[in-house]
């Protein structure tokens, strides 16, 4: 997407919709599931949803996948014993999806994974299915966690907040 076009979609209508497309009970619904899939692996899920960019950072040149590997390192997702959380960004206005993996992770998940998951979850926005498509994109994290890092019975910390956030 164009720098311009990106601007204009930050500036845009549809961005003011965060709090109706993820209202209070989806939110607790998003972080009861997050929950309920980190007691089958050692790993860290958040998933964080932010309306727009600034339009001044748009044209610094801030995009997705740059303010997404931010917010990573804001919520302190690297920040796990087993270095494997994933963060899942959505960003509104732009229509993006961008998962970033720690190391533990990232060694093992080929990108080609990670961009099926976000495709599943934009599929499910674009028809107006936010319940669905964060729910199924959780899932989908969740089972690769498990597959790298299953919990085995062995306790574990939850380390990170459950409960998404809008930014």
């Amino acid at each position: 997407m164009a720098r311009l076009q990106r601007l204009l979609a930050n500036l845009g209508e549809g961005w003011f919709q965060l709090h109706r497309r993820f209202p209070s009970g989806l939110l607790d619904d998003i972080a009861a599931a997050v929950a309920e899939g980190e007691r089958r692996h050692l790993g860290e899920v958040r998933l964080a949803v932010e309306s727009r960019l600034a339009p001044l950072a748009v044209i610094a040149g801030l995009d997705a996948p740059a303010r997404a590997r931010q917010v990573f390192e804001h919520l302190r997702v690297w920040d796990t014993e087993h270095n494997n959380g994933v963060l899942i960004y959505v960003l509104l206005a732009e229509r993006r999806i961008e998962i970033v993996a720690d190391r533990g992770m990232a060694k093992r998940v080929a990108s080609d994974e990670w961009r099926l998951v976000c495709e599943h979850m934009r599929t499910a926005y674009a028809q107006g299915q936010w319940r669905e498509g964060s729910l199924r994109g959780i899932e989908a994290v969740h089972a690769l966690l498990e597959r790298h890092f299953p919990a085995d019975g062995a306790p574990r910390q939850d380390e990170l907040p459950d409960r998404p956030v809008l930014l």
